[in-house]
């Protein structure tokens, strides 16, 4: 077999390496401020997620204040509900999974397991929309726990929580997640918008 000349050998080796080149992330200085976390078993009874502002951009409120967006998806894929819960420094909000966030889908029925991701912004004009947030708005300073039940093997169910996962986010995540979510918005008349969070704390419920 012929030797393949080092010309060709270099022309390979770069575009190996072009094809391996990932973009990094648009949070590289804020990892937290995208956050990941599943919900399971949903049909059998509700889950809670618990957030809260720990004062990374101040102590004091407004300039401490900051946007937890939410986006909800469902198993299938589909953004199918989003919303925007603001958060004074130390503040501690709870949202309902089923009373919440799968209540009033853009899609007809309940799932059985959804996506929950949450990316934390500074306010904007003292306001909070998951639809119109800028990359240039990502901060630190969110904090979230997740409560779902969880199948035993004997039957029935148990209670566990974990805190949400932090994560690199793209650009083409992020495009993707406020874009869906003004179409949501735009033309899901009053479909796939959450309710909004309410101070405190809760946990999962069986039904």
């Amino acid at each position: 077999m012929p030797k393949l000349k080092p010309i060709i050998l270099v022309t390979l080796f770069l575009s190996s390496t072009a094809v391996a080149q990932v973009s990094p992330p648009i949070n590289a200085g804020a990892l937290d401020s995208f956050q990941v976390r599943y919900f399971a078993n949903l049909t059998a009874g509700d889950g809670a997620i618990n957030i809260t502002n720990v004062g990374f951009l101040g102590g004091t409120d407004p300039t401490g204040d900051i946007c937890a967006n939410v986006y909800v998806f469902a198993q299938s894929q589909q953004l199918a509900a989003c919303c925007s819960c603001p958060l004074t420094p130390n503040h501690l909000r709870t949202l309902s999974v089923q009373k919440d966030l799968t209540n009033n889908l853009l899609t007809p029925g309940l799932p059985t397991a959804i996506t929950v991701a949450i990316v934390a912004t500074a306010e904007s004009g003292g306001t909070c929309n998951a639809a119109s947030i800028q990359s240039t708005q990502l901060v630190s300073g969110l904090r979230a726990w997740g409560t779902t039940l969880h199948a035993l093997p004997g039957g029935g169910y148990t209670v566990g929580e974990t805190e949400f996962s932090p994560s690199p986010l793209s650009a083409s995540e992020f495009a993707k997640l406020t874009s869906y979510c003004g179409f949501i918005q735009a033309i899901g008349s009053g479909y796939g918008q959450c309710y909004s969070c309410v101070d405190g704390a809760e946990g999962a419920a069986k039904q």
